[in-house]
């Protein structure tokens, strides 16, 4: 059975994915650069999410206006790490919270479908302060997966939700450090 708040991730020894979803103008400037550059905003919160259900939950598989394009963020575990020792649980005092560095959220997961599961997962917005070190330091690496996106939606869409998870990135528990994991976990 799944802990109801563990991070699930695609990860290696040196980096984890997060993904994003933004709009082509957005996505093909970055995917050009090997980085985010302008049109993306350097000005306000970025949210990052290791899971990629969630991810086509909030997008709705790429459908939603300004999210029709889904990029794999590959970023250094150092920096994922970095982030997740200066966030403030969104449930915490609002005084925290409006100061924080780093806000981290959890949703509940979703299946292929949209269906809430019963355990959660994590959210991290990187706020202004941190931006540019996200942006210039902590990724290593873009990849569109649009296409795949597609394709696996339209294989649900057909009732071959089978075919479709062969598309899914695999992902596994990513192995926190405590005193880590007892900060952006509630009630730890």
């Amino acid at each position: 059975m799944t802990p109801q708040h563990q991070i699930r991730a695609d990860y290696d020894a040196r980096t984890i994915v997060v993904y994003q979803a933004y709009s082509s103008a957005i996505a093909d400037a970055a995917l050009r650069a090997g980085r985010f550059v302008t049109p993306f905003s350097f000005h306000r919160m970025t949210w990052i999410k290791p899971s990629f259900m969630w991810l086509m939950h909030r997008s709705n598989w790429a459908r939603k206006p300004g999210q029709e394009r889904v990029l794999a963020v590959r970023i250094t575990r150092e920096g994922w790490e970095e982030a997740l020792s200066r966030a403030v649980l969104t449930t915490a005092d609002p005084a925290a919270v409006a100061q924080a560095a780093v806000h981290v959220q959890w949703d509940p997961e979703r299946s292929p479908r949209g269906a809430a599961l019963n355990h959660y997962s994590i959210q991290v917005g990187i706020g202004r302060q941190l931006i540019r070190t996200f942006t210039d330091d902590w990724i290593v690496g873009l990849t569109d997966l649009t296409p795949q996106v597609r394709k696996a939606s339209a294989l649900i869409q057909t009732g071959d939700a089978s075919r479709a998870r062969r598309l899914f990135p695999t992902e596994r528990a990513y192995p926190m450090p405590g005193p880590l994991e007892g900060a952006v976990t509630p009630g730890r």
